[in-house]
């Protein structure tokens, strides 16, 4: 496969004085051709150097900084010029400006993977690296790089919910740093044909549809009650078994299972309860 062929030239400040000198003395030549009234036969090939040198003067270009010129001639890929300043190269190729700045772009509703349409919207900055690949392997490449970008955003929201309350699970609103690296990966891969190097691809935009924006919102709050409590239970029991595991190490008092039953029940509603406990003085007795 071919790929970019870096090209030198001419410097241009070389060749204008030089294509500038020779053009002031076929001027004076063919004045004194006519003067001395030679003829036909002795002008015209003065003409004709005249005008080829004249054309030489279209190889002249300059190239920007961050910016590169590719060479076509008649078709063929002669080399990238990617040199800033005044250059001068064959009259007959054609050059064809490319950028190779530091560039980006930002790309919006899509589902993700448990069907709830989201808006996502991810900053991917890139640049050209290869300009043969850029120009020649795809038809438009600035296009391409938003089209691939936009489906590797979108295949790699549907790979992940917006949230989620279970540990060890990734979602694109938890894990975003590990999203974003991933969502390069997969921009580069995609791009690598192109001649584009990605520099950076980073989610910058993360939200419920409007339309479901509420219900969500509301289904997230009893996502995060319900992990709460089932924390809170966790520990609440952990902390009842330890009670009562000390209680029975200390000798402080030796409990039936009824009694047992019944100081876990306190502990639960003590532990679990929103609201704080009202002590109650118990003087009598739960056999009576």
């Amino acid at each position: 496969m071919n790929r970019e062929t870096v090209r030198r030239t001419v410097p241009g400040w070389l060749m204008l004085p030089l294509l500038v000198l020779v053009e002031v003395g076929l001027l004076f030549l063919l004045y004194t051709v006519i003067e001395a009234d030679r003829g036909p036969a002795a002008i015209l090939p003065t003409i004709i150097a005249l005008v080829i040198v004249g054309l030489l003067f279209i190889g002249f270009f300059i190239v920007n900084p961050n910016d590169a010129k590719a060479l076509l001639l008649f078709g063929k890929y002669g080399g990238t010029v990617k040199t800033a300043g005044f250059h001068w190269a064959n009259p007959l190729y054609l050059k064809r400006r490319l950028s190779l700045r530091v560039r980006n772009f930002e790309s919006s509703k899509v589902n993700d993977h448990d069907g709830n349409p989201i808006e996502i919207a991810a900053v991917v900055v890139w640049r050209v690296v290869d300009t043969y690949e850029a120009l020649f392997e795809v038809d438009d490449y600035e296009h391409y790089v938003k089209v691939q970008s936009e489906g590797a955003m979108r295949n790699l929201a549907t790979q992940y919910p917006y949230d989620t309350h279970i540990d060890g699970e990734k979602s694109l609103r938890g894990d975003t740093l590990a999203i974003a690296d991933q969502l390069k990966i997969e921009v580069q891969e995609r791009l690598a044909q192109a001649g584009v190097s990605v520099l950076e691809a980073r989610i910058n935009h993360l939200a419920y549809a409007p339309e479901i924006a509420s219900a969500m919102l509301q289904r997230q709050q009893a996502g995060a009650i319900i992990a709460a409590r089932q924390r809170i239970v966790e520990g609440a029991v952990g902390m009842v078994e330890m009670a009562l595991e000390l209680l029975s190490q200390r000798g402080v008092v030796d409990l039936d299972n009824e009694r047992k039953a019944a100081m876990v029940s306190n502990l639960l509603v003590v532990l679990c309860g929103d609201r704080s406990a009202q002590p109650i003085v118990n003087t009598g007795t739960i056999y009576q």
